[in-house]
């Protein structure tokens, strides 16, 4: 991953994250420090009926956890020019399971330039070990003026 710099971005400029290597462990610990212990994290038994109208066939990931990882990749992107992660909207559209591996991938939408900062547009994505998008959204991050 290279080092976000305003001027010579453009649209359809990628950013790539960090791969995550998701287990047991990792989804306990989340949720501990989430505070969330909802059974379907870690309740096997709880989740070998219907939950809702889904079966996800054992536990999943907290969907949170998305957005940590795509916050982390726009982070170690802007940061060093000094831009700051101001928002991010994602939708959950897949389960993501112990063994799975995901990873989060932008792409620069747009530029705008306001009197006080300048904005870039980002969309993102979630993607497991399969190709198959289990988070997408949007982000906005802000550098500095000039």
């Amino acid at each position: 991953m290279t080092t976000a710099n305003f001027d010579t971005l453009k649209a359809g400029d990628s950013i790539d994250g960090p791969a995550f290597a998701v287990s047991r462990e990792s989804i306990r610990l989340f949720c501990d420090a989430s505070l969330d212990h909802n059974p379907l994290h870690f309740d096997d038994n709880y989740m070998k009926g219907d939950f809702g109208k889904t079966n996800f066939g054992g536990i999943i990931m907290h969907g949170m956890n998305n957005f940590g990882l795509i916050s982390r990749m726009l982070t170690d992107w802007a940061l060093p020019a000094g831009a700051i992660h101001r928002r991010l909207e994602t939708r959950w559209l897949k389960p993501v399971k112990p063994g799975d591996t995901i990873r989060p991938a932008g792409t620069i939408k747009a530029k705008q330039i306001s009197a006080r900062s300048r904005w870039v547009l980002v969309d993102v994505v979630v993607q497991n070990q399969r190709g198959e998008t289990v988070a997408a959204g949007e982000a906005m991050v802000e550098f500095p003026a000039n």
